[in-house]
């Protein structure tokens, strides 16, 4: 806060007004004990005046001292409000500073709120495509077990073509005997006409 100039200005013109109106009222004293009717002597009143001088200069001596220990006062107050004035704006700056980091853990937050969002869908994505690939996996192996039965079969099968032609081969070579020995006999028996 600003220092108040006005306000030690006040003060100043309050104390030194008190001290006039203690300085009036004690020459008005002075000036009506000394015209007093109840006829003082001379030498009395000179020392009444000697002794009101004297508290007169210890009042203005008093006064200054006053004066002074009021401005030290009033300079001890200023450079206390600039001490303090400066820890507000320091405090102000922290305060600016913390909202500045507040404002921006807020948006990071806001950004990773969006993130574990996303991660969250990409994962139930993930998910589904799991349960599909399962789903298809399970296709898969039920025709990779029909395949195989097929492969048994045809195993099974050509196999048996190859037994049979096996047969048939054992079959032609014993054909192929009978017409050796045939044609044998034939001619055996054109030579025998």
């Amino acid at each position: 806060m600003a220092a108040d100039p006005k306000g030690s200005s006040k003060v100043k013109n309050v104390v030194m007004c008190l001290l006039a109106i203690w300085f009036v009222a004690s020459l008005i004293v002075i000036v009506v004990w000394a015209t007093s009717p109840d006829l003082k002597g001379s030498a009395q009143c000179r020392s009444d005046l000697r002794n009101a001088e004297e508290q007169l200069e210890g009042a203005k001596v008093v006064h200054n001292k006053d004066r002074v220990a009021l401005e030290e006062l009033v300079r001890e107050a200023r450079e206390g409000q600039e001490r303090l004035r400066g820890e507000i704006l320091l405090l102000l700056g922290r305060i600016n500073s913390t909202n500045a980091s507040l404002e921006e853990c807020r948006q990071e937050n806001v950004v990773l709120s969006w993130n574990v969002t996303a991660l969250q869908e990409g994962v139930e994505q993930l998910q589904q495509k799991e349960a599909n690939l399962t789903a298809v996996l399970g296709l898969r192996e039920d025709e990779i077990e029909v395949q195989q039965h097929n492969l048994t079969q045809a195993a099974h099968h050509t196999e048996s073509c190859f037994s049979l032609k096996a047969a048939a081969e054992s079959q032609m070579l014993a054909a192929q005997s009978q017409m050796k020995a045939c044609e044998s006999r034939e001619q055996y028996l054109q030579k025998q006409l």
